[in-house]
């Protein structure tokens, strides 16, 4: 999800940073969770006995959580979406038929890659289903096998369930957003200075597609809570160099607590019922909080910026992508049974696949979204470009 990728340049404004190189370690910290996630759900039938006080329930249902938060990871990224992606059509002169062709190569060349990736591995380590244990999210939503149409079909982006790459679900909504961003920087633009009503009304957006199966409400929503930071950038900025260090501690430890609040109250709030689905809705008020912190928070700034958020921030795309393949081939070869070796082992080789996927097919789609983007350019801004510089915050 491009939220993985590189996040761009703010707008030029006396307040507002020029890069924003905080939130490439959070986007880096937030796939390792995805990738910690995802081997939990390997181990989860070893696990869980459904009693309070099992293993999975210390996992699951208590602080822990805030390790293995995979979904509530993803609305990070979609938040980082909003904001990174809308930030340079915020921007004076940006080309829309640049954005375009550039855009979609750099979304789709990484995820054919990271596709391939998988069939071979599919076709390499035979899926016996019964190294797998029986209802779990190993052998139900984990391809054993690939088909031609399959494999288009899921290259494509145009499916509801990805069974070769399962993570590829949420580029399927990267996508939806890239292309309608016009509509989003349009619509966070204008309304910049009643984000304080409009904001609220996607979060409630965002928790009635969950109350009533509306997928496209559930996630377009969140990816407009990134575009209203972004068209607010300025402004919060200045707003966030006043607060103190105990208003970060207590934002910081509210964000956190609203990402995994709804597992914390399962007991009283069911997943499911509407108490339960108002509070993980809740959870993308979280995710848009910590990312405020990973502005305005001078301690938050530092741990993102170090060595090791950094790295993953780079890599994170790529281990997105590769993570769930790896993983499910180590876990089919070996037997699910076998979990701490299959998470001793895979972790570490996502890390390092990861790199060499992002040097090897990532980096080169950089370059050749660009090159491919710029023979689209145009000789002036469009219409929609200066409609929308025009309510840039510092504009």
């Amino acid at each position: 999800m491009t939220a993985l990728l590189p996040v761009s340049t703010a707008p030029s404004t006396s307040a507002a940073p020029r890069r924003l190189v905080a939130l490439d370690g959070m986007r880096g910290v937030a796939a390792l969770v995805v990738v910690i996630y995802h081997s939990s759900l390997i181990a989860r039938s070893f696990l869980e006995t459904n009693r309070v006080g099992d293993a999975w329930w210390w996992i699951d249902s208590t602080p822990l959580k805030l390790a293995t938060a995979g979904m509530e990871s993803v609305l990070v990224f979609f938040v980082l979406s909003g904001l990174v992606v809308a930030l340079p059509a915020l921007r004076p002169g940006f080309a829309w038929r640049t954005y375009y062709p550039a855009r979609v190569l750099r979304l789709y060349v990484p995820v054919w890659g990271a596709l391939l990736l998988g069939t071979l591995l599919i076709f390499a380590v035979h899926r016996d289903p019964s190294m797998a244990s029986a209802s779990s999210w190993l052998a139900d939503t984990n391809a054993s096998s690939v088909t031609p149409s399959q494999f288009l079909a899921e290259a494509s982006l145009g499916r509801h369930t990805y069974d070769i790459d399962n993570v590829l679900w949420s580029l399927r909504w990267e996508m939806a957003f890239s292309v309608s961003l016009p509509v989003f920087v349009i619509a966070a633009a204008a309304t910049r200075r009643w984000w304080f009503i409009v904001a609220p009304l996607a979060l409630i957006a965002h928790i009635t597609g969950r109350m009533l199966s509306i997928t496209p409400l559930v996630y377009l929503p969140i990816f407009f809570l990134g575009t209203i930071l972004a068209a607010n950038l300025g402004a919060l900025s200045e707003w966030a160099a006043r607060r103190s260090r105990m208003f970060w501690t207590l934002e910081i430890c509210g964000s956190l607590t609203l990402i995994i609040l709804s597992y914390l109250t399962r007991g009283i709030a069911p997943f499911g019922s509407f108490a339960g689905t108002v509070i993980w809705g809740l959870a993308a008020a979280g995710a848009v909080g910590l990312i405020v912190a990973g502005i305005g928070s001078p301690a938050m700034r530092r741990f993102l910026r170090a060595r090791v958020p950094r790295w993953l921030g780079k890599v994170s795309f790529s281990l997105y992508l590769v993570h769930v393949p790896i993983l499910t081939t180590l876990a089919f070869l070996i037997g699910d049974q076998w979990w701490p070796l299959v998470i001793a082992i895979g972790i570490p080789l996502s890390l390092t696949v990861s790199w060499l996927f992002f040097r090897f097919v990532e980096k080169p789609s950089h370059k050749l979204a660009k090159w491919f983007g710029g023979q689209f350019a145009p000789h002036a801004s469009s219409p929609l470009s200066r409609q929308s510089n025009g309510a840039t915050v510092g504009g």
